[in-house]
């Protein structure tokens, strides 16, 4: 990952989460690189030290627009969530 092209976007504790965050952004466009410290890939997250920490990056130049994206992902699983209950 070339550092000067690549801007952190956010940080989530879990693979899965990461995941979906990247699929989200990747289906509107927007090209992610995930990195994780990790000792091993586990079901569920390990937050020792923060082991379990995912770094979402974008690209700088959609990094604006990707904040974007992420309020309205974050809008729409709260939604469902409470449309669920």
């Amino acid at each position: 990952m070339n550092e000067m092209k690549w801007a952190k976007l956010t940080e989530v504790y879990g693979r899965m989460d990461a995941e979906l965050i990247e699929s989200y952004l990747e289906a509107h466009g927007i090209d992610v690189e995930l990195f994780q410290e990790a000792v091993g890939h586990h079901i569920y997250p390990t937050t020792i030290d923060g082991m379990g920490r995912v770094q979402i990056f974008v690209e700088k130049e959609n990094l604006h627009e990707a904040r974007k994206m992420i309020k309205r992902f974050n809008e729409e699983t709260e939604t469902e969530i409470s449309d669920e209950e």
